[in-house]
């Protein structure tokens, strides 16, 4: 056998031996995986999941149509018909998204005044038809009443950088 094929062999052994060694290095550490859907991870309080609408804590829907978020939103997916009320006040009497269409940039969140639409903390929406993709208003406020208490505490985390 020739020097150069020793030489080679030799080094062999060694990047075998390295890599081994490196291989139980990481096999004794603790897992950085996670058991999903038993264990999950930590959600940023900026996370854009399910969209929502808010409520005041009197029970009256904070959207007062001023349609800023059908007009800001990149994709068309918000859909807006609106009234005026007895009071004099706006409200929405239609609210629809096409979340088949969104894509998850939240300038609706952004240019609403009253923080009434908001892109909640909830990611695991999965359905089985399409249909179930295209959101009401009454699917909205249902989505911000199971929400309210997360929505309400990542915008209050989230205020300082606002």
């Amino acid at each position: 056998m020739s020097r150069i094929a020793q030489a080679i062999r030799g080094a062999m052994l060694l990047d075998f031996v390295g890599a081994f060694w490196l291989a139980l290095k990481y096999y004794m550490r603790p897992k950085f995986t996670v058991n999903y859907p038993f264990e999950k991870g930590p959600l940023s309080p900026r996370f854009r999941g399910e969209h929502a609408l808010r409520r005041y804590p009197n029970g009256e829907e904070r959207c007062i149509a001023c349609k800023l978020c059908e007009a800001v939103c990149p994709a068309q997916a918000i859909t807006i018909e609106a009234e005026p009320r007895e009071d004099g006040s706006r409200r929405t009497t239609k609210y629809d998204i096409d979340m088949t269409k969104c894509i998850y940039c939240g300038f609706c969140q952004e240019a609403c005044p009253v923080d009434a639409i908001v892109e909640g903390p909830n990611f695991e929406f999965a359905t089985e038809t399409r249909e179930e993709l295209f959101y009401d208003k009454a699917r909205l406020l249902e989505n911000g009443d199971r929400w309210e208490r997360e929505i309400a505490k990542n915008l209050e985390l989230d205020a300082p950088y606002r």
